[in-house]
């Protein structure tokens, strides 16, 4: 019995673990990295068509972003995930090999232009996906499933994101029993519409998540409809935007569920009736999905609402944009609006053309209401940034840059602790503290052992542990990522801008003679001529 670290070790996303017992191979999470990528990762022990199972915590990409790969490697086993993150991935998977292909595509095109350049394939595609999608073995909460001799598993609700896991692991091998628990990600008590984490009693060694491991969230629950009124009343009252940075799944719907209740209680003044756009084909598709889940998933003050026919996360005045057009044209509406677009640290995605349109705007604010990882745009903005480059433009930052603190899908360090410290049946022999920066994996670890006792250790990507004996059959080491030449996704996101840019410029010119139409025609066309080859 065998666990290898590979992933989000003293590092916050990319998380991944591997299982060897029973004389079957089974990964844990396969996510992508995320922002600034700090140490290399081991690769995996096994060639992907010799692994026989994933088992998955939750839908978010640093978790599941990988597992198409497997796929285009050959991995044909099964993906054991409860019911919501199968529905979830179904989306988030498809859409990340849409990009993967739409950022090809455009990098092959500029390679045969310019001889000096290479062409890039893309990590996977969409058929890739889809293939993946099929693997999915949905499972229902609390539920023991036998996965084969030897390995039985079940899922418990950890309130991190909807359909979110932890996964205790049973392993019996020649008269060796092992019991083990992946925490995921350990959600925040109180939060809108999911369910508070649910504790597991017993285990002989634990993997837990640390992303907050060196804070605490404030202990009175903030006030979110008051905090959020506020910043909509006084950047109505300037004639500017709230522009958010949401990721599309969770975080978009929770600020829905206070919007639905602003509105419901007229408490915006500067502008009463208010469009709120949710621009996100994948927050839209997802939106849907929380209602198809209400039963199991929602915690009871949602469901309150559900029982008297309200949908908690809808209201006059909701727009849900999805097509490029639709997105482009909310920045030719001149009303203040708020605008919900991902991606939630605003490294990819429409976020980044609506900060265009809002940064160098002083009536405008950028609220932030999730945590921003080391490297990403989101967190240079927040902490100070006076100019920052989009689509290969330097913007000043002008607005008014805030957040709503306490509003977290992660628990702090109390509340990692709280769950820890349920495992009241049988104390775990061992804690592995992965899935946070590198000082907090190593600070929060010390915490544990001084106050309360605990084994704990926070390894490197490549460390081996013998489950059985209880000992290191070898301790990785931290190796610093290798720099790695600028990425070009910029400025593809830049010629996707122009484009849309244009498409509404036409739809503007419908005035102008029909020589200056013909004109502008010519034009477009000799550039589509010029680059459609």
């Amino acid at each position: 019995m065998k666990l290898t670290f590979i992933g989000a070790d003293h590092e916050v996303t990319g998380s991944c673990h591997c299982l060897q017992a029973c004389g079957k191979t089974i990964l844990v999470d396969y996510g992508m990295e995320q922002g600034r990528n700090i140490f290399e990762n081991v690769p995996l022990p096994v060639a992907p068509a010799l692994i026989d199972y994933v088992f998955l915590t939750h839908a978010h990409v640093d978790h599941s972003g990988l597992i198409p790969l497997l796929y285009a490697g050959g991995f044909r086993g099964k993906i054991y995930a409860t019911t919501a993150t199968a529905d979830l991935c179904d989306i988030m998977l498809r859409d990340c090999a849409h990009i993967q292909m739409q950022e090809s595509e455009w990098r092959r095109r500029k390679a045969k232009r310019n001889s000096k350049l290479e062409g890039a394939e893309p990590l996977y595609i969409m058929e890739d996906a889809e293939g993946a999608i099929r693997q999915f073995i949905p499972c229902e909460y609390d539920e023991i499933i036998d996965v084969c001799d030897g390995i039985k598993i079940r899922f418990t609700d950890i309130g991190h994101l909807l359909g979110s896991a932890s996964i205790e692991v049973w392993l019996e091998e020649k008269g060796q029993k092992r019991k083990i628990v992946f925490s995921g990600d350990i959600g925040n008590t109180r939060q809108p519409l999911i369910k508070d984490p649910k504790y597991t009693e017993e285990a002989d060694y634990v993997v837990m998540e640390s992303t907050y491991g060196d804070r605490l969230h404030s202990t009175e629950r903030p006030d979110y409809i008051k905090d959020l009124t506020e910043v909509l009343n006084r950047t109505f009252e300037r004639g500017g935007n709230v522009v958010i940075p949401s990721f599309a799944i969770g975080r978009t719907q929770e600020m829905l569920y206070f919007f639905r209740q602003i509105k419901e209680e007229h408490l915006v003044t500067a502008v009463e009736d208010f469009d709120v756009f949710v621009d996100s084909p994948m927050a839209v598709s997802a939106t849907g999905l929380f209602a198809d889940h209400e039963y199991t998933c929602y915690d009871e003050e949602a469901m309150s609402f559900v029982k008297r026919g309200i949908n908690p996360i809808s209201f006059r005045g909701l727009k849900l944009s999805i097509t490029q057009e639709e997105s482009v044209a909310i920045n030719f509406d001149d009303k203040p609006k708020v605008i919900l677009a991902a991606s939630g640290m605003c490294d990819a995605g429409r976020i980044k053309h609506h900060l265009k349109h809002n940064l160098w705007r002083p009536e405008s604010t950028i609220l932030f209401v999730g945590y921003q990882s080391v490297g990403t745009l989101g967190r240079a903005i927040i902490d100070g940034a006076e100019r920052v480059r989009l689509f290969g433009e330097e913007i000043d930052v002008r607005a008014e840059i805030t957040k709503i603190e306490g509003l977290s899908g992660h628990a702090d360090r109390d509340g990692l602790t709280a769950w820890l410290n349920g495992f009241t049946k049988k104390r775990p022999r061992k804690v592995f503290i992965v899935h946070g920066e590198d000082t907090v994996t190593v600070a929060f670890a010390q915490y544990l052992k001084n106050e309360y006792g605990y084994d704990t250790y926070a390894p490197y990507s490549g460390t081996v542990f013998d489950l059985v004996s209880g000992q290191f059959d070898k301790e990785g080491v931290p190796v610093p990522a290798a720099k790695k030449a600028e990425a070009i996704s910029d400025v593809y996101a830049r010629l996707k801008a122009a484009g849309a840019r244009l498409i509404a410029v036409i739809g503007k010119v419908s005035g102008i003679s029909n020589k200056d139409k013909a004109k502008f025609a010519d034009q477009i066309n000799a550039l589509c001529d010029k680059y459609d080859r």
